[in-house]
């Protein structure tokens, strides 16, 4: 069923935990000092950030629904986090007596999403931001899943091109805040397709937010979609409008980066600067934070989906936060500072940060839950079907392993629907990044009996793609699996999900392309043949050279399937019943070495 197709049979069926971390061990800078509790010299501010809510408006099952809260005695505890209803109660209490106060995103806010959101092409989330009070978001790469043209489209209103609106008398009206994409640009105007910073007046004092997103989006999404763009440095585009805001006498700017690093521990509370400033935190942002110009006073951030308040010290020596609120509206962020009245900047040393928890003993917001019963009632005879059974949950993005259960299930899917289409393919490939979720047992279906419905499963693969047959040579299909572990996929791997057929020794003791161990690798059952040709499925972004495997681009003999999420439907259907429901596979097609 496609969604076109599935849309118009839907519409004819008619408490916060936290604990803050500061960056108030840099010198005092030239923002000054005194005063505070918005009197005299200075005045508060608050800026709440969430990032990576990836259409989430319900509550997110599984280990992607949940956050880490570490104890003072060294313990944790896992708590159940998100939902827009509980998110919006959050905000709002976080906001009662903040006259100066500004909700901002720091990208991947709609993409990726489940079916409530995706089935009509995020306009329920864009409508629940504008609930929020979202003032302000940075693009980041999902935003770009269904091309540059339909962004503009959610930041302008108006019916789909395609699917038209959902509901007599009623046209989408478009985002309330500004979309930002100060780094987007087209390639024969060198101009930004949205606009690439905001000033907001918050009673009477000007704060200005840049927005981009990473640099290596055109890597990461569908080409077609981003065609005429170019995607520009992060750092050098900051410090071009953070200039340009000071030319126009705005000295407190906040940049809203679709980039992210790593904290030292997934608690969402850990302390990240326990060894000192920048100790607790690696990745990309680690870079971009160090080269970012001194005049940009914080950095929200997301993309890696990870929790930290982190300090990273400025070009001239300063710290700085640089926060990230998880993902799926499991967090928000609550930045605290003092605006110096006389300098007309931010106090550094007064900049405080906490991560706080959308947990759901908090009491819901009722327009969120209306929000939420419009659009599940139009979704409600496609999203509530059942595609299959399970006997257990069937890890994902939850599993924590380079190989996982779900991301085999799915690759097992393609490879025997390419048999459909050609009974000589070899084997299948799945990117990890396409596996949005897990499938758990316990929330699957309404009495939590291991059904799994139409809406669970494009929860766990929500972006149309197509399944795709190429040919590959033997050296090719090594290279490709290389490519998981070399290049621009060198320090942060991205290990293809296999299907039966393929074998292979990952040894994580090696570094770069070495990590493959190029004589363990076989092909149902046989030593891979480098002269050989090997049919192979995979998915059309992965077909485009998707992810960075530039390799997958050159292959030949092409042939066009179903959509991918059809062909999940399909094997689940083929493979499992109330009877006999399908068990989680091994996740043993790839030999670890640690």
């Amino acid at each position: 069923m496609t969604r076109t197709t599935a849309i118009a049979a839907a519409v004819a069926a008619t408490t916060t935990l936290g604990i803050g971390l500061t960056a108030a061990q840099a010198a005092p800078d030239a923002s000054g000092g005194g005063g505070g509790g918005g009197h005299g010299r200075t005045v508060d501010l608050q800026v709440l950030a969430v990032n990576d809510l990836h259409g989430a408006l319900e509550p997110p099952t599984g280990s992607s629904g949940q956050v880490v809260e570490e104890h003072a005695d060294g313990t944790t505890e896992t708590i159940n986090a998100g939902g827009v209803e509980y998110l919006a109660t959050g905000l709002r209490e976080a906001r009662e007596d903040e006259p100066r106060s500004v909700t901002v995103a720091a990208g991947d806010l709609i993409g990726a999403s489940p079916l409530l959101s995706g089935l009509f092409h995020d306009e329920p989330t864009i409508e629940a931001l504008n609930g929020l009070g979202m003032d302000v978001a940075g693009v980041g790469n999902h935003e770009f899943d269904e091309g540059w043209e339909e962004l503009v489209r959610l930041q302008e209103g108006g019916c789909h091109p395609e699917d038209g609106c959902y509901v007599d008398d009623r046209e989408f009206a478009g985002s309330e805040f500004p979309y930002l994409a100060a780094n987007v640009v087209h390639e024969d105007t060198g101009e930004p397709i949205l606009d690439p910073y905001t000033i907001e007046n918050l009673g009477g004092v000007r704060v200005g937010f840049i927005g981009v997103t990473l640099e290596g989006t055109a890597d990461i999404v569908t080409q077609e979609g981003i065609e005429g763009l170019e995607f520009l440095d992060e750092v050098e585009t900051i410090n071009r409008y953070t200039a340009e805001l000071e030319r126009r006498g705005v000295n407190a700017v906040v940049a809203l980066v679709h980039e992210g690093g790593f904290p030292e521990s997934d608690a969402y509370n850990n302390d990240c600067d326990a060894g000192g400033p920048g100790s607790g935190i690696s990745g990309p942002i680690v870079d971009i934070a160090e080269r970012t110009d001194a005049g940009v006073d914080a950095l929200v951030t997301g993309h890696t989906h990870q929790p930290y308040v982190c300090t990273i010290p400025d070009p001239a020596g300063n710290d700085r936060l640089v926060t990230s609120a998880a993902s799926n509206g499991r967090l928000f962020t609550e930045l605290n500072m003092e605006y110096d009245r006389r300098s007309q900047d931010i106090v550094r040393t007064s900049v405080e940060g906490t991560n706080r928890v959308v947990d759901r003993e908090q009491e819901k917001a009722a327009d969120m839950t209306d929000l939420i019963g419009y659009w599940n009632e139009l979704a409600a005879p496609i999203a509530n079907a059942p595609v299959g059974y399970i006997s257990e949950d069937i890890l994902g993005r939850g599993a924590g392993t380079p190989e996982t259960p779900l991301g085999d299930l799915i690759a097992d899917a393609q490879l025997a629907h390419a048999r459909t289409l050609d009974e000589s393919t070899d084997l299948a490939l799945m990117n990890p990044g396409g596996v949005r979720a897990d499938l758990s047992y316990a929330a699957s279906g309404e009495e939590g009996d291991g059904v799994v419905t139409y809406g669970e499963g494009f929860t766990v693969q929500p972006f149309s793609n197509t399944v795709n047959l190429l040919d590959l040579t033997g050296e090719q299909l090594l290279t490709v699996l290389q490519e998981q572990v070399s290049g621009v996929n060198e320090a942060a791997p991205k290990i293809l999900q296999p299907s039966e057929g393929l074998n292979y020794t990952l040894d994580l003791t090696r570094s770069g392309a070495d990590r493959i161990v190029a004589d363990s690798v076989t092909v149902g059952g046989e030593p891979l043949d480098p002269a050989a040709t090997y049919r192979i499925a995979v998915n059309s972004f992965l077909a485009g050279g998707g992810d960075g495997f530039a390799t997958l681009a050159e292959g030949t003999n092409p042939v066009v399937g179903a959509d991918d999420m059809a062909v999940l439907e399909e094997y689940l259907g083929a493979n499992s019943t109330p009877d006999a429901p399908i068990a989680a596979p091994a996740a043993d097609r790839i030999t670890v070495v640690e």
